[in-house]
């Protein structure tokens, strides 16, 4: 998931009096401004719409603890430093498993930081939920925003890389990028939300930006010595 187009807060009057990092959704007294998986990760390249491996439910990891799990987490963080993302899920460097990624500041600037296998969406009940449109963007279609409806809050529950529970609950625009990434891993695009039309004109947006985009990451990379 990109990060938010206007990168500002939308509201802090109800903001937590506690404004510690969430890493793996629990709060730590301090936490380098660069994930250290990012420091040892590879950068890849990100998959665009219209390659199949986006357009496909991913694999459910079998194997925990293992250092080809704990490689690709590490490598989707690099990348997604690059890309300046705020998630990255796994069929977005081109692997077919159930894992994405999070650096994100959420609407009230706490800073979360985690990576998550094997996620499941809970079943939010309508009277505990609100929708909010907001405008939202892909590394993987680099260019174009558009508004999308979701629920302002989501509880993801699934495994650390090596096998423990985990349950990651978000709010704001935290919430909209456990939604976006889970989507990813069941082979839907925030494109696939949008009016025929509105996918169009935005498609066609991202033709004339990707160059641009590709061309920032490049750059982004050799910066960092990736």
């Amino acid at each position: 998931m990109a990060v938010r187009f206007d990168s500002s807060p939308q509201d802090r009057r109800s903001s937590p009096q506690d404004r510690r990092t969430r890493l793996q959704g629990r709060p730590v007294d301090s936490f380098p401004q660069v994930v250290p998986e990012a420091e040892r990760g590879a950068v890849h390249r990100i998959t665009v719409v219209g390659e199949e491996v986006l357009r496909r439910r991913c694999q459910e990891v079998t194997a925990f603890g293992t250092p080809e799990l704990a490689r690709l987490v590490e490598d989707m963080f690099a990348t997604n430093r690059v890309a300046g993302g705020a998630g990255l899920a796994a069929n977005q460097i081109g692997v077919d498993l159930r894992v994405f990624v999070w650096d994100i500041a959420d609407d009230w600037g706490v800073r979360h930081v985690g990576h998550i296998v094997n996620p499941v969406l809970d079943e939010i009940p309508a009277e505990q939920r609100r929708l909010v449109e907001e405008s939202e963007g892909c590394l993987s279609v680099p260019g174009p925003y558009r508004v999308v409806s979701r629920p302002d809050r989501a509880v993801v529950r699934g495994r650390d890389q090596a096998g423990e529970p985990l349950v990651i609950e978000g709010r704001g625009y935290f919430a909209r990028c456990l939604q976006h990434e889970t989507d990813h891993l069941n082979g839907r695009l925030y494109l696939d939300r949008l009016a025929r039309r509105e996918r169009r004109t935005a498609l066609g947006e991202m033709a004339e930006a990707q160059e641009a985009v590709f061309a920032r990451r490049a750059a982004r990379a050799a910066e960092l010595g990736k």
